[in-house]
């Protein structure tokens, strides 16, 4: 354990949420002060509390959060869907429902590195330990291709390419509602949602830059088959502008609604062409994905019943 902490409320930090405030105190992440709060290493007045608990005056606080340990990324056997390799790089096509790369406080295996640990020695360290080979992410519950560095020199070549904006990335989406224009462009900020911290959002507020392009590609009823193509990689970003224009992705929990959840493992969503230019040879390569088989049958129920 880390050397206990206590605090005593005053005044003016009364109504204060208790994990904003002990995250500025302690010098740590909201998301880490929220673990220990859950895990019952902060008490106020010897007793847990929620991580919304709002402060009042005269409370004493008690934080003793457990110490680092050291850490070490061990390979798994799990097996991946390699779409191409070479020297330097090699493009995986990522399940749905795996987590690209383990993150502090979130240690647990299954994810796409210790696959990637498993399957290969050679993996670039420019994104340090918990990230090796990792030049991009794609989320969770989205499916589709990635790129994955070997060597330092691929990795920084593919990282100046997403940033001059030449690295293409296009997703297919099935979306709520039909989309009344044949194509668009989505641009609009986004930064983290001022109301939910786990979800991010359409605001002026610390955001950044967003672009989204999309062309209709069917259209049903009550649903549209959507390609994407970004033009920034923000994160949820095809996810939130969707939601935005009032189109959110089916089967998306975080900012649609759980309809279909039971067919689908995860969002309605997957990355299915990549475009790049080759570190070695300059040469431009695209690669394909198929859509995953359980998005594939429930467009395919959605297009039946339609007919």
């Amino acid at each position: 354990m880390i050397n206990p902490k206590t605090w005593h409320v005053s005044e003016e930090n009364e109504d204060e949420r208790i994990d904003k405030w002990l995250a500025k105190a302690m010098g740590a992440s909201r998301t880490a002060v929220q673990q220990w709060v859950r895990d019952g290493y902060v008490l106020v007045g010897g007793k847990q509390v929620k991580s919304n608990y709002k402060l009042q005056k005269g409370d004493n606080i008690l934080a003793e959060p457990p110490s680092e340990e050291p850490f070490a990324l061990e390979a798994e056997d799990i097996p991946l869907d390699i779409r191409y390799e070479d020297d330097d790089l090699l493009v995986v096509n990522k399940a749905r429902g795996m987590v690209v790369h383990p993150a502090p406080g979130h240690f647990t295996g299954g994810t796409l590195v210790h696959a990637l640990l498993h399957y290969t020695d050679a993996l670039s360290d420019v994104n340090g330990e918990l990230r090796p080979g990792i030049v991009h992410r794609i989320d969770k519950d989205t499916s589709g291709l990635m790129v994955v560095a070997k060597t330092n020199h691929a990795h920084t070549h593919l990282v100046e390419q997403l940033q001059r904006r030449s690295l293409s990335r296009v997703y297919r989406a099935l979306v709520h509602g039909a989309v009344s224009h044949e194509e668009g462009t989505i641009e609009a900020p986004i930064g983290r949602d001022p109301f939910d911290r786990q979800k991010m959002a359409v605001t002026d507020v610390h955001a950044k830059e967003a672009i989204t392009h999309f062309d209709v590609l069917e259209r049903f009823s009550d649903y549209t088959i959507i390609r994407c193509r970004l033009e920034t990689g923000r994160t949820h970003q095809i996810r939130v502008h969707m939601a935005y224009i009032g189109h959110p992705v089916v089967a998306d929990p975080k900012y649609g609604n759980r309809r279909h959840s039971h067919l689908l493992s995860g969002q309605a969503l997957h990355a299915e062409e990549l475009t790049l230019v080759h570190p070695s040879d300059s040469e431009m390569y695209t690669f394909h994905a198929p859509l995953p088989d359980d998005m594939e049958q429930l467009i395919e129920g959605i297009r039946r019943a339609g007919e």
